[in-house]
């Protein structure tokens, strides 16, 4: 197995799939304090650059999250700050030159930190004042900083962390229908190099963009819904030792339901279905998650 083509079974398979998150730009009174725990299981192929010695690439991974965020007040506009700490285990396989590879990893990958701010349509309120507030058109802008914290060996190809910097940049827009509400978001996220990828080698990454469509139906009230999702990215062309390779291409198709269960408590649950991938990772999605609110 070349070096080159050891390299590039990481960029390909790297799991960092992009996610379907509707509702990101809801609403909340000031000073609402948010736990979220999650758990996913991801299971698909890894579709490889056919020019390398690598086939019938795969992966097989539980996923898990912890996350908190709190409602603020971002001079008279609904804003949130958050963090996020994920955690994996789980196994990735592919024939070398016809001979089977297996790698298991487990531990922490990258924290997440994010800030979002409803600029158009959902002022900064109050728990009193939130009583009466309705949806119409909302706009927002989230921003997530993801920090190079997580599990990392540079003599290993498969990592849980990615040793870079990354900043993603999220414009939505959000409209209620009156039982319905439908969201749009556009996402361009930027990478700094990764100066120490698999025994010295330099990885740069183009940026990564990537549209989202959600549609909501409210279920009695607007805490308890369910959302049909669709979702594309492309570019993020990896570049090695200032060789470039190939880009991204990713569809894919989400259903989500979330029920509360009183004033505090709340269950999501979600599949995402990889519907179509040029390069990297081809997965099918099972998540579940509990928020707590206070």
């Amino acid at each position: 197995m070349t070096r080159a083509a050891v390299l590039l079974l990481l960029a390909a398979g790297r799991l960092n799939a992009q996610e379907l998150e509707p509702r990101a730009l809801i609403n909340a009174p000031v000073g609402t304090n948010f736990v979220l725990v999650s758990t996913g299981y991801l299971f698909g192929n890894l579709l490889l650059d056919p020019a390398l010695p690598l086939e019938n690439g795969e992966a097989d991974v539980w996923t898990f999250a912890g996350s908190y965020a709190r409602a603020i007040d971002f001079f008279g506009l609904a804003g949130k700050i958050g963090v996020g700490v994920p955690l994996a285990t789980g196994k990735w396989s592919a024939a070398v030159n016809g001979i089977d590879t297996t790698a298991t990893r487990s531990g922490f990958g990258d924290p997440v930190f994010r800030l979002s701010v409803n600029f158009l349509g959902s002022p900064a309120l109050t728990p009193q004042e939130f009583r009466g507030y309705r949806q119409s058109t909302v706009a927002g802008l989230i921003l997530a900083v993801t920090a190079p914290l997580g599990q990392y060996n540079p003599e290993r190809l498969i990592n849980l962390g990615s040793n870079r910097w990354s900043l993603a940049t999220r414009l939505g827009l959000s409209h209620n229908f009156g039982k319905w509400i439908v969201e749009g978001y556009a996402t361009g996220t930027f990478y700094t190099a990764n100066q120490d990828f698999f025994g010295g080698n330099t990885l740069e990454q183009h940026p990564l963009f990537d549209g989202q469509l959600h549609v909501i139906r409210f279920i009695g009230s607007p805490f308890f819904w369910v959302a049909g999702s669709a979702g594309y990215a492309w570019g993020g062309r990896s570049v090695l030792n200032g060789v470039e390779k190939q880009s991204l291409d990713n569809k894919r198709l989400s259903l989500a339901v979330r029920k509360p269960f009183g004033r505090q408590h709340a269950i999501k649950a979600a599949y995402i279905n990889g519907l179509s991938t040029r390069l990297g990772s081809d997965f099918d999605t099972f998540q579940l998650a509990w928020q707590y609110a206070w």
